[in-house]
């Protein structure tokens, strides 16, 4: 961990501050005492971790994870979902049945409320540790609100399938998504070019995105040095025939964002992009809590203490003009995918959950990149809650960005999107088998390292928290871009 303090990464939208100030982790001691622990999930997680780990996935073998064909794919509505979202999505199924060419393994699956995921499953008939594509196929597309269809239940189901979600207030939202997707997966050409973008604040007097500028775009974009016995590792785009472009600092400003997004005329957007920045936050029941929550914090933010709308980017920093089309951008940031209703990591024994919001919602700014009239983008990565700096650091000499690396190498790969992200539910599950351990330990008495336990902990959820919106079946379009 670095030093003795944890950092997240998040702005308060009305005040400038730090939405949560770092963390000591006697701190975080008395947060995981204070939670209730959900032994049944994690002693199904301690299980189940071993078997996603290895490259079937649970799938049966001789069935390869990364191809759709074999895999199968899914959409789950709610019992009550609107016949008009139905149907919007009816044109995405039938192009996917015609993919897969096997009827067998496209479905359209109902979620009726069950409060637990084990139900589920039994209701398709299958069981936690046992992919059955035939029944459940592996890419499931979850469409609705998180209010109807929980953050958590996808949560649990993405540790053994590749999950996906949509949500739009508007049906039109739906059919923009649905149009762009399947447009871009059959036309003969794409706008897009072979780039890959990284894009990463770095304020000097704000630890936070100095060590996610530093310690996870670095690693990425420059590579890794060799390091006592440890390989040097290069480029993330070495060995693909992507062309990396690098905003960090200073060049990380909303203006050079506005440009990726709305390149000039007789310009090319790119087809990935990564972002590392703060991302906004505001208290409950505040207007602009729906419209502007995980909006990305950029370089123009002058420090704590002051805060203005154009140091962000947000949903309604998107124009008509803007051209994201056939992008997959991932994005590092609180927030930045959507918002729980409860708080995930700050909880007081004997005290009920801290509200962070009215109902938990997606967070407007992917909103509206996938659905933009002008042709959405395929997927945005994201983060439900807090992103911690111990998700890529555990010392100041020390990144850990490897489940970053993968996943952006299998998207530039042209892997499914929901393949792409196999390390961080694998790190979910294997952070779990490791906090139920010590757990146990501790209900035993006996010592159990306190560093080692904050970190679990924080690893677990933050592994838990990322998101993909759109499709989990899409993916870049190799032989296509220019």
């Amino acid at each position: 961990m670095v030093d003795d303090l944890l950092y997240a990464n998040g702005i308060d939208g009305d005040t400038g501050e730090y939405l949560l100030e770092p963390q000591t982790y006697d701190q975080f001691l008395d947060y995981i005492r204070g939670r209730p622990v959900d032994k049944p999930i994690l002693e199904f997680l301690t299980n189940i971790w071993s078997s996603i780990s290895k490259k079937h996935l649970g799938l049966p073998d001789g069935l390869h994870a990364d191809d759709v064909k074999q895999a199968g794919w899914g959409v789950i509505f709610h019992s009550e979902e609107d016949e008009e979202v139905k149907n919007a999505l009816q044109p995405l199924v039938d192009h996917r049945k015609k993919q897969v060419g096997d009827d067998r393994l496209v479905k359209v699956l109902q979620y009726s409320g069950e409060r637990d995921w084990k139900r589920w499953l039994a209701e398709n008939g299958v069981a936690p540790g046992s992919v059955e594509p035939h029944l459940v196929p592996f890419y499931l597309l979850i469409v609705g609100s998180p209010e109807k269809i929980p953050y958590w239940f996808s949560r649990l189901l993405d540790v053994e399938y590749a999950v996906g979600r949509l949500h739009f207030e508007r049906v039109d939202g739906y059919k923009n998504y649905v149009k762009s997707l399947i447009e871009y997966e059959t036309g003969d050409d794409v706008a897009n070019s072979r780039e890959a973008v990284f894009f990463a604040t770095r304020h000097e007097d704000d630890e936070a995105t100095k060590m996610s500028a530093d310690n996870l775009v670095i690693p990425l974009t420059d590579g890794i040095p060799e390091d006592g016995g440890v390989p040097a590792q290069t480029p993330v785009t070495e060995n693909s025939d992507f062309h990396l472009r690098k905003l960090w600092g200073d060049r990380a400003t909303k203006s050079a964002l506005t440009d990726i997004f709305t390149p000039a005329v007789g310009e090319q957007p790119p087809a990935f992009l990564f972002t590392a920045t703060h991302g906004v936050g505001f208290k409950k029941r505040k207007d602009e809590q729906f419209s502007r929550q995980g909006a990305l914090v950029c370089q123009e933010w002058p420090g704590e203490g002051t805060f203005r709308q154009q140091d962000y980017f947000a949903a309604e920093n998107l124009t008509p003009d803007s051209r994201l089309h056939g992008l997959i951008s991932f994005n590092f940031a609180c927030y930045s995918a959507g918002t729980p209703m409860y708080d995930q990591y700050m909880h007081i024994r004997g005290a009920d959950p801290r509200l962070i919001a009215d109902k938990p919602f997606v967070a407007a700014l992917p909103k509206a990149m996938l659905s933009h009239p002008n042709g959405g983008a395929l997927a945005v990565i994201g983060h439900v809650d807090r992103t911690w700096s111990s998700s890529f650091m555990v010392s100041r000499q020390r990144s850990l960005v490897q489940p970053f690396r993968n996943a952006i190498l299998r998207i530039l790969d042209g892997k499914p999107i929901g393949y792409t992200m196999k390390d961080f539910n694998e790190r979910f599950a294997a952070y779990s088998a490791g906090l139920s351990e010590r757990l146990e330990m501790l209900g035993w008495n006996q010592s159990v390292s306190e560093s080692e336990l904050v970190r679990d902990w924080l690893l677990r959820n933050d592994a838990g928290g990322y998101l993909i919106l759109g499709d989990p079946a899409a993916s870049l379009c190799l032989d296509k871009l220019i």
